[in-house]
């Protein structure tokens, strides 16, 4: 990767628009990046890479924006980079989300991140994407760097290196980890454990299992659990044989007593049954005597249930035939009531009576359905002379109503000229008060303007007076500090001599005469400041200049905002700026009321004449209209009053023609319902005749002489049900009987009475003996069977188990193993920072090719497998650093190294690191690289020594930028990038 040139604008310190041209910086190899602290030498670097990979390194991309606060709040924020990168050259243009001022009205809109790539080709630029997304991800196929490797290997911060050398191991994994891909090993070493974890899990289970499966072997067999079984599953094999064997000998044991105890149970029992039976056959032999001695003296009363029962049945045919004569009778009666009642109710009908026959009524009846018909044809009328009326009376109505809205429009029409005159006068005398709007609107905003800058002008003159005061006491503090180094200084000077005396040693050389002797070395005063005071004093001088300068770039900074305030105000203070805004805001107020009059003028002329175009067409329109009416009511008018004659004739005496209808249909039915009575009489008086006749001859044929005797002798179906079986119970129950005396001879009731109680106590003691006998036995084959099934699950448990114990024996052994904890990791090292301290051997290598030149092969960096100083972490091994001192051929610890030395050890690791993290990146080459402060701390020496090893990174045409403010720097390296700071933001000269 070489970087060719960097474009800024509005970007951190950098107010304008700044270009680096990095191809002629690079021309001589090694180029200085100098300015003054806080001038933004190190925003260069966040520069670029904002422009690879949209943000910028360490905490400073915890700021919002980063937007320049000394641009103009409308410029927008910018950086261009042009690179080659694995042999394409690329344009990548970043702008970062922003807020700028809004184009109408006030206040900010917020602007989105862009990002634009672009690629050079045979055919010109070509564009690749204008997503940020995909410009990051461009950048990082390319140069397999991610931002926090690219930091560690293009920009390299000796600080965090000085920081690595003396770091424990638990710093240094997080910044190897950093820079190396390792993730994949931390997560072998999580999966391990959580592999083990897991199978600890199943292998506890499988053997709580096991255990429960003895526990329960052992309350079933009455037995503890040997003790062994708590270090020795397997020792609970050859126990559960033992017990489970014992208990199914006892079991077998107890089979032939259950045996001899049912034997003699049973013949206990048969014994006790034969006397039962004995004593039953007598029982029953003397019930049956009994009951058949009963049943022979009712034989009387059998035989009269069946002379009853055969009356019974030969009335049972007549019965129905009586019924029906006398439901016949009823029926006649009831007609000859009815027939009564309806001819009754025609007395007051002039062609009918009570004494006419059916047929003469039923001729009256059809005389009027015939007028009936006649009389609804007529319906129609009544229905259409009520609405003939109706209508006429709505004709009217709407005559009136047309008559009066005619008489309203006339009037309108009449007065409607002289009301639009005076309208038109009105709005041309309107129109002539107003003017163009724009230019007031326009002088009014730009009043505004000027009020908020003559309010920002008053705000910032405020802040610039306490700004000036601070600066003073800024100035002051910073010459009463340096005036206090100037003394500690000349104090130091003036005790030299007794602070060398101090050091001297007997034998020892004086290093300013040489001489073995001392005889009267100097003597200071013992408050004489030592060299920590100065080096405190330069610390507080440093910082108090540092306050100066930043105090005096605030005041600057208000005084410039001031200066733009007041021009933009117009030189108005704020009240005049505010008199003004009122007086152009009243003008504007009066344009916008003089343009609201015309326009309502404007639209009440239009109404008025949109009113008389109206007014003239209503006027025709409702003359045609009353014509068209009074027309139409003069015919509807004639039709009624024919149609009202016609109906008066057909009405007769009655009040109309409906009440003649309802007349007419209630004659016709009181005469249809007397004819209907007279037929029902006819008739009900012939099936009496008939049903009489019937009855009679059917009790001749019964035997019956009379009526009486069928009723007599009738019984209802229930009743000879009962009959039919009381006799045949009474038949059963005798058969019965005589089947029992007849089963049980008489000599069978002789012989001695069994003695019950003697024979059930002799079956109640057997039957006892049997079951406590198969209890006992039946206990013993269920401990056994179930000792047997616990032995076989317990055999089942253990060879399941083994597995799950054997895997996680494996899988635990792994786990500690790569966490560092195993007895077999001699070294107590974590597979990840083994992976890690392979990688830092790698850099060690690379380094120790730089710090020979660099110490003149003094020193040189040594890995070890210990841990660091004072590093207590229990597999922290793997990643410790020794420095060997070729002088004393001992090794020290880096914390030991002075301050140069710190800095040429962590530039060579530092070096040594970028070479080893491009190779891992796919070997892409790094043709620019910068290395960031530290050469304040080495001696002329050392610093031309390290020049000589940066210079050496120039071979292949590698370009090296020097970060640095330390002044030798400056006549040593000719190519030279200046950031100058000013109070209107910082600019870039390059020189060289």
């Amino acid at each position: 990767m070489r970087l060719h040139t960097l474009t800024v604008q509005a970007f951190g310190p950098f107010a304008g628009t700044e270009t680096v041209d990095f191809d002629r910086l690079g021309d001589g190899g090694l180029f200085l990046i100098h300015g003054a602290t806080g001038a933004g030498k190190t925003s260069v670097l966040d520069a670029v890479c904002f422009a690879l990979y949209g943000r910028v390194p360490g905490v400073r991309e915890a700021a919002k924006s980063p937007h320049s606060t000394h641009a103009p709040p409308g410029r927008r924020p910018e950086v261009a980079l042009e690179l080659t990168v694995r042999g394409r050259r690329l344009a990548i243009t970043r702008s970062p989300a922003w807020r700028r001022p809004k184009l109408r009205g006030t206040g900010t809109t917020e602007e989105k991140a862009k990002a634009v790539v672009t690629e050079y080709t045979a055919e010109g630029w070509k564009g690749l994407t204008n997503r940020p997304d995909e410009a990051g991800q461009i950048v990082s196929d390319l140069l397999g760097l991610t931002l926090d490797q690219f930091c560690q290997v293009v920009l390299l911060p000796q600080g965090e290196f000085a920081r690595f050398l003396r770091a424990g191991a638990r710093e240094r994994v997080a910044s190897l980890e950093r820079i190396f891909d390792t993730g994949v090993f931390a997560d072998v070493e999580k999966w391990l454990a959580d592999r083990a974890a897991a199978l600890s899990r199943t292998a506890a289970r499988a053997e709580e299992q096991v255990r429960a499966t003895a526990h329960r072997l052992a309350e079933a067999g009455r037995a503890p659990v040997p003790g062994e079984a708590e270090e020795d599953l397997e020792s609970l094999v050859p126990w559960a044989a033992e017990l489970a064997c014992s208990t199914a000998a006892a079991a077998h044991e107890a089979g032939p007593v259950v045996a001899g105890a049912a034997a003699e149970r049973d013949r206990a029992r048969t014994a006790l049954e034969e006397g039962r039976a004995v004593l039953e056959r007598r029982r029953r032999r003397a019930e049956a005597a009994a009951r058949e001695a009963e049943l022979t003296a009712r034989a009387a009363e059998r035989r009269a249930w069946d002379a009853e029962l055969a009356e019974a049945e030969r009335a049972a045919a007549v019965v129905p035939l009586l019924n029906t004569a006398d439901h016949r009778r009823t029926e006649l009666e009831k007609a000859r009531m009815s027939a009564g009642e309806r001819t009754a109710l025609l007395s007051g009908l002039a062609d009918a009576s009570a004494s006419s026959p059916a047929e003469d009524l039923r001729t009256a009846e059809r005389t009027r359905r015939d007028e009936i018909a006649r009389l609804r044809d007529l319906q129609g009328d009544v229905e259409r002379l009520s609405g003939l009326r109706r209508e006429v009376e709505g004709l009217d109505g709407r005559i009136a109503k047309t008559r009066t809205e005619l008489e309203h429009w006339k009037g309108r029409a009449a007065a409607l000229p002289q009301r639009r005159a005076a309208l038109a006068a009105e709005l041309e005398e309107a129109r002539a008060r107003t003017g163009p709007r724009e230019p007031a609107a326009e002088a009014l905003e730009l009043a505004r303007q000027r009020l908020k800058a003559a309010q920002e002008g008053a705000g910032l003159a405020r802040e610039l007076a306490a700004a000036s005061q601070r600066r003073i006491a800024a100035v002051d503090a910073a010459q009463a500090a340096h005036d206090r180094l100037l003394d500690i200084r000349r104090l130091r000077i003036e005790g030299m001599a007794a602070e060398l005396a101090a050091e001297l040693a007997d034998g020892e050389p004086c290093p300013v005469c040489g001489s073995d002797e001392h005889p009267a070395p100097a003597e200071g005063d013992a408050d004489r400041p030592a060299q920590e005071d100065e080096e405190q004093a330069q610390r507080a001088a440093e910082a108090a200049q540092q306050a100066r300068t930043e105090a005096e770039s605030a005041e600057n900074d208000l005084a410039q905002r001031l200066a733009a305030a007041q021009a933009a105000a117009g030189g108005r203070d704020p009240e005049g700026a505010r008199e003004q805004v009122e007086a152009r805001r009243a003008a504007l107020d009066e344009l916008d009321a003089a343009a609201a009059l015309a326009a309502t003028a404007a639209e009440r002329l239009a109404a008025v004449d949109a009113e008389l175009e109206r007014a003239r067409e209503d006027q025709g329109t409702l003359t045609t209209e009353l014509a068209e009416l009074t027309e139409r009511r003069a015919a509807r008018q004639a039709e009624a009053e024919r149609l009202a004659e016609r109906l008066e004739a057909a009405r007769g005496e009655d009040a109309d023609l409906r009440a003649r209808l309802t007349r007419l249909d209630g004659e016709a039915g009181l005469l249809r319902s007397a004819a209907d009575a007279l037929d029902r009489r006819a008739s009900a008086a012939e099936e009496l005749r008939t049903a009489e006749a019937q009855a009679r001859r059917a009790a001749v044929e019964a035997g019956f002489a009379e009526d009486a005797e069928v009723r007599r002798a009738a019984r209802t179906e229930e009743q000879r049900a009962a009959l039919r079986e009381r006799a045949r119970s009474y038949d059963e129950e005798l058969a019965a009987v005589r089947a029992v005396l007849s089963d049980l001879p008489a000599p069978d009731a002789a012989g001695p009475e069994p003695d019950l109680g003697t024979l059930q106590g002799g079956a109640d003691r057997a039957e006892a003996a049997l079951e406590h006998a198969a209890a006992w036995r039946d206990r013993l084959a269920r401990r056994a069977e179930r000792l047997a099934d616990l032995r076989g699950e317990l055999s089942e448990r253990l060879l399941s188990s083994r597995p799950a114990r054997e895997r996680h024996r494996v899988a635990d052994g792994l786990a500690r193993l790569a966490a560092g904890t195993s007895p077999a990791n001699r070294e107590s090292v974590r597979l990840s920072s083994y992976v890690l301290a392979a990688r830092l051997r790698q850099v060690v290598a690379a380094a120790n090719d730089r710090l020979t030149t660099m110490s003149g092969g003094r020193y040189e960096l040594r890995h070890t497998v210990d841990k660091a100083a004072g590093d207590r972490s229990r597999s922290g091994g793997g990643l410790g650093l020794r420095v060997l001192d070729a002088w004393t051929g001992q090794e020290r610890d880096p914390a030991t190294l002075s301050g140069g030395e710190t800095f040429i050890a962590s530039l060579a690791l530092a070096l040594g690191l970028g070479d080893v993290a491009s190779e891992e990146a796919g070997g892409t080459d790094i043709g620019t690289l910068f290395v960031d402060e530290g050469f304040g701390t080495l001696d002329e020496e050392t610093l031309e020594e390290v020049l000589d090893v940066l210079d050496r990174l120039r071979d292949g045409g590698r370009a090296v930028g020097v970060v640095s403010h330390v002044a030798d720097l400056r006549t040593r390296i000719t190519t030279k990038l200046k950031v100058l700071k000013t109070p209107a933001g910082s600019r870039l000269e390059q020189t060289g």
